[in-house]
């Protein structure tokens, strides 16, 4: 018990202190505290409630299963050799039973269930325990639609049903919908974290986007981007994708290359009256953040963005609401996307909308509501046929398209925010931008 109190004390430590980043010892108490609490009292309701009472997941080193690398303890890199886990879940005793087919406990969670010196064979091992219990039903991680759900490779799936009994292939099924909410749902330590990490992702954006990094016409969008990865590594974290920063301007017409890796111009000198936007996210105990915001930078003679601008990002927080009032329960990506696309429209604006799931990954597993390049909705994949559930996360990404006049030109203003779908529906993890950050800061001083 002191143990677990400590740790919620360091959890609450980590919001008060701003970007305290806990050293590595630390983190891996966190980590297996949380992975204890989530094999306890998360893992027992999902299993119920995808009506399998039995769970294999396997791999071997270096070719992990997505899922299998979200379950091993802070110091388990990767998987050791074959790896096999097996979790059975007895609804009627209320008990559910962790066990490592392997010759040691997988941390503290998972027990081993394999002697071989009176077993010599690991598969003829997984087949006692899985006679001994007899399940109704058992979950493999195949999936034609959830990428993070097809974990189980070809040949540890033919070994499996060549030692299964015939008798009980009836009982195996996909794990796809057990997987996928193991991989997306949060529990309530998680979101203390998640606050801290939106946070610190924040500040770096922040720090990134001022005149401590960005010396107007001499620092490149390229130099920032390094910057904030290597600001990254600085404080002992790490990005899952390498940051980018584009520059809009009245000088430059809009291209497809802001939404593409590969057409973006690199190295452009940042100058005044340009509006700059980044992606950029971090990871930290095992989650994940997925951000896009904007800055101005100043003309000399100015004091405040442009007013064009400002409503610019007001009416990008429009589609931000028009789309989360409609992510409600039990809803498919899909209805979510066409009625806040058609909400929006409706009000004069020229929406697009690409929100993920965010979390144990950066595009993660749930709930997609539309892509870039498919706004009439995603077919035959997560958006058509998976709801949204509580206690997950998502990185709320879209844009709109403004028509600026006075640059006689489109722009797109482009938002991305991490926000929670709970209890009580939909919260920004740690608030949005509302507001353009200025290059350079307003400082409080008087002209003659």
């Amino acid at each position: 018990m002191k143990k677990i109190t400590l740790t919620l004390a360091l959890l609450y430590s980590l919001i008060s202190l701003a970007q305290h980043i806990l050293p590595e010892k630390e983190r891996a108490l966190v980590i297996d505290e949380i992975l204890e609490e989530r094999f306890d009292v998360l893992l027992p309701t999902l299993m119920d409630a995808a009506a399998i009472d039995m769970w294999i997941v396997m791999s071997r080193e270096y070719n992990e299963d997505p899922v299998i690398k979200t379950m091993l303890p802070a110091t388990w890199l990767n998987a050791r050799r074959r790896t096999i886990l097996l979790f059975y879940r007895n609804k009627a005793k209320n008990t559910i039973e962790k066990l490592a087919i392997a010759r040691y406990d997988v941390g503290k969670s998972i027990v081993s269930a394999w002697d071989k010196k009176k077993q010599p064979d690991q598969w003829k091992r997984l087949i006692e325990l899985i006679q001994e219990r007899n399940p109704n039903k058992i979950g493999l991680n195949f999936s034609k639609d959830h990428n993070i759900a097809d974990g189980l490779d070809k040949t540890d799936y033919d070994e499996f049903m060549s030692y299964l009994p015939k008798k009980m292939h009836s009982k195996v099924s996909s794990a796809e919908q057990l997987a996928v909410r193991w991989i997306e749902t949060r529990t309530p330590r998680e979101m203390i974290i998640y606050n801290q990490l939106v946070d610190i992702t924040h500040d770096i954006i922040a720090e990134a986007f001022s005149e401590k990094v960005i010396t107007p016409g001499v620092t490149t969008t390229t130099e920032v981007e390094w910057w904030m990865r290597q600001k990254v590594t600085d404080l002992g974290l790490e990005t899952w994708f390498h940051p980018t920063v584009d520059v809009q301007r009245s000088s430059e017409k809009l291209v497809a290359h802001l939404y593409s890796f590969s057409g973006r111009p690199d190295g452009l000198t940042i100058v005044p009256g340009d509006l700059l936007h980044c992606d950029f996210g971090i990871t930290y105990l095992r989650l994940n953040t997925d951000c896009q915001e904007l800055a101005y930078v100043l003309k000399p003679e100015e004091r405040t963005a442009p007013k064009f601008l400002v409503k610019g990002l007001m009416e990008g927080n429009k589609v931000q609401d028009f789309l989360t009032k409609n992510m409600i329960e039990g809803k498919t990506g899909n209805e979510i996307l066409a009625k806040a696309l058609k909400e929006a429209k409706a009000d004069g604006l020229k929406p697009s909308i690409y929100t993920h799931p965010l979390g144990t990954y950066g595009h993660s597993a749930g709930t997609t509501i539309g892509m870039w390049d498919s706004q009439d909705g995603v077919m035959k994949d997560d958006g058509e046929n998976y709801p949204l559930n509580k206690n997950t996360v998502y990185a709320i990404e879209l844009n709109t398209t403004i028509t600026i006049p006075e640059w006689n030109r489109d722009i797109r203003i482009m938002l991305e925010e991490a926000g929670f779908y709970g209890e009580n529906g939909f919260r920004y993890v740690n608030w949005r931008q509302t507001e353009l950050l200025l290059i350079p800061r307003v400082k409080n001083y008087q002209g003659n």
